[in-house]
């Protein structure tokens, strides 16, 4: 109880933030080596497999450059924001802490959502889904404007007071929970976990292809969002994963530059500026539905 009212210096925080995200970093590799020993004793680990693990792993190097160029820029945002803007002053604490979590993982739903429901954020998210398999080095896939989209739904965080050392902890800790998820060696949790909790079980429903998983399961943390929303589905059948079109390449940059060169090919060959726009601010399926009129 101490710890939840102990005040915290910025610095501190942004230690907290970087001790967390370098561990778990570390953390994350172990139990992706024990997946891969799991996969060659079930004689599962092929070359497509490698491959395919090594462009992820690839994918996150080129997001980190990016991320190296445009991170003053992105924290300047938000402490410009928090210093002019906010419309209260929360101390530094770990009940501020908690709560700021607690609201980043509804941005972060909100935000996900987002990504999946038209064509220009999809095209950077899509980089995450385009992977075949689905292990621990997935959770680092990454595409070119993955960065770009959260500021948009965790700016308001620090217009409510929330200091933005606070903020980049919490969107920390979201991520790094969900890296977890991504495993195929866990089946099921207790049902009191499964009930709050995402769940790599429930994880695996949103990046299935199965037409009922379709656009489900947005959680960070907390798979109650996707029960209040109406976007939760269960794990009742086997998974397929990937994307349509399948991206059948292992190739790092193709990985990472994928969503958009298909998006720019798309919006080149649209017949219409109507149907550019729609590109741009309509589903993936619905580009995709598209596309299978036009070859019938």
């Amino acid at each position: 109880m101490e710890l939840l009212t102990q005040l915290f210096t910025p610095n501190e925080v942004w230690g907290l933030e970087a001790w967390i995200d370098d561990w778990f970093f570390v953390i994350a590799i172990g139990l992706f080596i024990v997946e891969c020993l799991r996969y060659v004793v079930k004689k599962q680990f092929t070359r497509n497999f490698f491959g395919d693990s090594v462009a992820n792993f690839v994918t996150l190097g080129m997001f980190i450059l990016i991320v190296a160029v445009v991170a003053a820029t992105y924290a300047g945002i938000f402490l410009y924001t928090y210093n002019h803007f906010r419309i209260t002053d929360l101390p530094l604490n770990g009940w501020s802490i908690l709560c700021c979590i607690v609201i980043a993982d509804l941005a972060y739903y909100w935000e996900h959502r987002f990504l999946h429901k038209n064509g220009f954020g999809w095209a950077t998210h899509t980089v995450h889904h385009s992977s075949p398999h689905f292990n621990i080095s997935v959770a680092y896939r990454h595409g070119p404007l993955d960065w770009f989209f959260p500021l948009f739904f965790h700016l308001p965080l620090a217009l409510l007071g929330f200091h933005p050392f606070i903020i980049f902890l919490a969107e920390i800790v979201v991520q790094v929970f969900q890296t977890l998820l991504h495993t195929e060696t866990i089946k099921k949790l207790p049902r009191p976990i499964e009930a709050i909790f995402n769940t790599p079980s429930h994880h695996r429903v949103h990046h299935a292809t199965n037409k009922q998983y379709l656009d489900k399961n947005y959680a960070g943390i907390f798979i109650i969002w996707d029960k209040m929303f109406g976007t939760f589905a269960q794990e009742n059948e086997p998974v397929t994963y990937g994307v349509y079109p399948r991206l059948n390449s292992v190739n790092p940059l193709k990985v990472f530059f994928s969503g958009y060169l298909t998006l720019i090919n798309r919006l080149w060959h649209a017949p219409t500026w109507g149907y550019r726009l729609n590109l741009l601010v309509k589903s993936p399926t619905w580009a995709w539905q598209q596309e299978q009129k036009q070859k019938k």
